[in-house]
């Protein structure tokens, strides 16, 4: 089942000291998480990390963040619409808040409601196959229409393609660095995009800090903490995605990889995940069934259709003589049934309308039917 969002509201006084242990030098999640725990509050564990670093054996203490710096920081995201959020409040990710180094505050743009929707994380190539960025955006696409979110890095290759192709239906952009310091930079334009439309954009980083190598694999954990689970759809034996595939992997996220040629090298890292036992995938189909019991209801892609008219009332007894005599139990596509049958899509909806209402439809995914038994 997925995790229920808790009702945690931080004060203003709060997010302040929270902002300035989590910014202080040598405090990263897991310790901001153990001294909260021993101290009972960011206040008390701010007057106590002298007293700390000269105990672990440092002559001198490292920096803390002042609380001037903290509100300016807190005022300056305000600004461009950036809100810096906890575990549990909302428009954070319930599934990141459940890592073990779930960030203590999460900057957060653009629609909050997508940060609670169902995710799935796309990543890939940078340098992708035109078959490769075709792939990514089918299934973005197509898990977008069935109601996930789709979550990336923004980075060139697939998880761009990943981005676009869900700007209708949602998705989120995982930064490497602050909001003000989009990378790669000619992907500020696709951030706005995503931003102006129903996404949203997140980063633990402070405003101001500009990504460097270190910055990216925790990213990657980032964009497999807020899923269910991540499709790998191009990647090379040393590429990052895989990174962001073991995190899945020690998160507890399902891991997805798109087969592909042996001869291509774009491909060796995704082979080699499907040797390791990442889930082989072809379609969205495959994802919505590894990720069903998880959410513990089921998930249907919607029907994509030539005919986008109204129901027909009244078909033809030719035209549901027809359509029932191609039906059986084993499932056969929509798409097909109106082909086949050849009458409209309008007619064959209203005939499975019909058999589902009677109780004689079964639908699956991937906009497949069949009678039941």
């Amino acid at each position: 089942m997925e995790p229920q969002p808790h009702t945690l509201r931080l004060t203003d006084e709060q997010r302040i000291d929270w902002l300035r242990l989590i910014r202080s030098d040598n405090v990263g999640p897991r310790t901001f998480r153990s001294l909260i725990n021993h101290y009972g509050s960011a206040h008390a564990a701010l007057e106590r990390l002298p007293d700390l670093a000269r105990r672990g054996g440092t002559s001198k203490p490292g920096r803390i963040c002042g609380a001037q710096d903290a509100a300016r920081e807190i005022e300056a995201g305000k600004r461009m619409g950036l809100a810096l959020l906890a575990p549990g409040e909302f428009g954070y990710p319930p599934r990141l808040a459940l890592i073990d180094d779930a960030p203590p505050l999460l900057g957060v743009r653009g629609l909050p409601q997508i940060q609670m929707q169902p995710m799935i994380g796309i990543v890939g190539s940078r340098n992708a196959s035109g078959a490769g960025l075709k792939f990514a955006q089918t299934i973005a696409h197509d898990l977008g229409e069935a109601g996930f979110a789709i979550v990336s890095g923004l980075a060139r290759g697939i998880d761009q393609a990943a981005h676009r192709a869900a700007l209708a239906s949602g998705t989120v952009a995982v930064l490497a660095g602050g909001h003000d310091r989009i990378y790669p930079p000619e992907h500020d334009d696709l951030l706005l995009d995503i931003l102006e439309q129903r996404g949203g954009a997140i980063s633990e980083m402070p405003l101001g800090h500009t990504p460097r190598a270190r910055d990216f694999p925790r990213r990657n954990r980032l964009i497999s903490g807020v899923a269910l689970g991540v499709i790998i759809v191009e990647a090379a034996l040393r590429s990052g995605s895989l990174i962001t595939a073991r995190f899945a992997n020690e998160q507890g996220r399902e891991v997805f990889a798109v087969p592909g040629s042996p001869l291509d090298p774009r491909a060796a890292g995704t082979n080699d995940l499907i040797k390791q036992g990442a889930i082989l995938i072809t379609g969205a189909a495959d994802v919505i069934s590894a990720v069903e019991p998880i959410l513990g209801r089921p998930i249907e892609l919607p029907i994509e259709e030539q005919d986008d008219g109204p129901l027909d009332d009244e078909p033809q007894a030719s035209d549901r003589a027809r359509i029932v005599g191609l039906l059986g139990p084993s499932p056969v596509g929509i798409d097909d049934l109106v082909r086949l049958s050849g009458t409209s899509a309008a007619v064959v909806r209203t005939v499975l309308l019909e058999l589902e209402l009677a109780g004689r439809l079964e639908r699956h995914g991937g906009g497949m039917v069949s009678l039941t038994l």
